[in-house]
């Protein structure tokens, strides 16, 4: 699976890398997945993103505009 963080490198950007880390490590190996940051604009803008922070799983925006919880990106990844 690959997982993106999406958005300019701003705090709040960062708490989303935080949180998708701890999701990550929380399933303990559950899933695979390799984590990448895009924070160039026009990449964010060509894949739609309005609102940052956002997360993408293999190329589709699942969280848009908020920091998810550790909790909510564990479900999202079980899930994917």
């Amino acid at each position: 699976m690959k997982i993106e963080v999406i958005g300019p490198g701003c705090a709040r950007c960062k708490k989303t890398a935080q949180n998708v880390n701890k999701a990550l490590e929380t399933l303990d190996g559950e899933v695979e997945a390799t984590v990448e940051k895009v924070e160039a604009q026009m990449e964010i803008i060509d894949r739609g993103v309005m609102h940052t922070p956002a997360v993408a799983v293999d190329g589709d925006v699942a969280v848009e505009g908020e920091i998810p919880d550790v909790d909510q990106l564990v479900d999202l990844f079980e899930t994917a």
